[in-house]
Order: C-alpha cells, then structure tokens, then sequence
C-alpha cells in the first residue's frame, strides 16, 4: 500500500468534483472548490473520520470493498478505479467487457436520490449503480460477475438471496422475475441467460414452461433486513426513453413503521466500514 499516493489521488479526485456533479447543493457559503471530505465520506456510505484518516496517510488499509465504495462516490472511470485499488495493494477488479454503463440522463435523476433507497437497472436484471441507502438495504449488487450479474441467476441458483424476503413471499417473487425474465427474452432474447438458468434450476425450468405472464404493477415488497427487521416497501420505475435502462426507487407509506427503519438504515448506512 502506497499511503502518500492513495491519499494524494483521492484528495485530487474530491477536489476536482464539484457539488452538482454528484446531485449535491452548492450553499451559499461555500468558499472552497470541490467535495468536502464529508460529502465524500456521504457518498461512499463510510464515516467522515475514516475517509479523512486515509486522506490524512493515517488510516488504515481500505477493504477491497471500501474502495469499491470510493470508487463509485468519486465516480472514478475504471482506468481509475483500477489505479486506486493498485495504490492500496490490491489486484484491480477484473473488469466485465460488456457491462453497460448508467445512462448520463439516468444518472442525473440517480444523484439526487438521497432519501430512499435507489438503483440504475438494466431490462436483464443487472444492477449498474446503488445509493448508499439501496446498500443498506439489500447489500451492494454492483459488485458481481459473470451471470450473477444478473438478479435471475443469483435468485435461482444461490438460496441465500431468498433470505432478504419472507418465506411466504418467495415463491411470488420467483414468479414474477421469470415473468419479467420471460418478457425480456420475448421482446429482445436473453438466450445465455435463460439455458444457464435452465440448466442450473428445476425451478426456473419449471416456471418457464409455464409462460408465466407479469403486468406493470408491482404490489408492496416486503423485505427482511438483518439489522432493523421486515420492511414494507413500494417500488416505483422510471424507464429510461429507449428502455434499456430503469431507475428503481423503494419507498414507506408515510409515517408508517418501515418509514422509521428507513431513516435507521441512512444512520447505519454512515457505520459500513
């Protein structure tokens, strides 16, 4: 780990963004140039002294997660990404060739998602972009490869997945991802992804033979969160024009109790170190 250069570079990366680069307001009392250490810190869902004790060269060594969180706060390119994580000692991440990037327009709208939970999709199920309250309550999904990229093949073939929802909620959930799945393939074809899936779950099999068919709407989801418990959420997508591409936004009924744990996630949210 090279301390003096990892605490240079991501000094010059804040210094070099600016509040509406990431959806963050100006203020009127602003007199320094680029990001705060603290909004950063925001960001990157890690604490404000953490972040300043790297740039101070006197923190520990970051977790191969922690820059991956950086990385994405100071909306590194992967040409630096890779550098970040070579200066902190580490291998870079292999690289996907063909994984899409977040549509500038979606991005836009992504940055000032602040108070609930959000995420850039692909139609395939992918997960290109989280804020730091979608981390909190489902985990960070950017960081897969290969077909578990995909929300389908992780649903389908890894049991743990299921456990961020109740018992009696699973089989729905299944049917509608093939469904949504199934729509996909119909419309533009998914043909890797349905024979790995095919292949590798009698589930799945099953439900394809079904044609299952799912509308637009989407009733509450309820999710299991290990830390505050079961929450009751809506989902609300905004499809990018060409429809490649959907921002995906979890919200409480107001004053409800999932409300509250919401706003417990954004505190612990500080604490993912």
């Amino acid at each position: 780990m090279d301390r003096a250069a990892l605490a240079d570079f991501l000094r010059t990366r804040r210094q070099g963004l600016q509040p509406e680069d990431v959806g963050l307001p100006r203020g009127r009392r602003r007199r320094t140039g680029g990001l705060r250490r603290e909004e950063v810190a925001e960001l990157s869902s890690v604490s404000t002294d953490y972040y300043s004790r790297i740039e101070q060269r006197r923190g520990p060594r970051p977790s191969e997660r922690v820059l991956a969180a950086l990385a994405g706060g100071l909306r590194l390119s992967p040409d630096e990404r890779d550098h970040l994580f070579r200066l902190a000692g580490y291998a870079p991440p292999r690289r996907t060739a063909d994984r899409p990037r977040p549509n500038p327009g979606m991005v836009r709208i992504f940055d000032r998602m602040t108070d609930s939970p959000a995420q850039i999709m692909t139609h395939l199920g992918e997960t290109l972009a989280q804020n730091r309250l979608s981390r909190a309550l489902v985990g960070d999904q950017t960081a897969y490869t290969g077909m578990d990229r995909y929300l389908a093949h992780r649903w389908f073939t890894d049991p743990a997945v299921r456990l961020r929802h109740p018992a009696a909620d699973r089989p729905a959930v299944a049917r509608t991802i093939a469904g949504q799945l199934r729509a996909v393939s119909t419309r533009e074809g998914a043909p890797e992804l349905v024979a790995a899936l095919l292949a590798a779950s009698e589930e799945f099999a099953a439900l394809w033979r079904e044609h299952p068919v799912v509308g637009p709407y989407c009733p509450a989801k309820r999710i299991e969160h290990p830390r505050v418990g079961r929450l009751e959420l809506y989902g609300q997508s905004l499809l990018d024009p060409d429809q490649s591409q959907a921002l995906l936004v979890f919200t409480a009924r107001p004053g409800s109790a999932s409300e509250e744990k919401l706003r417990f996630l954004s505190v612990l949210g500080e604490q993912l170190v």
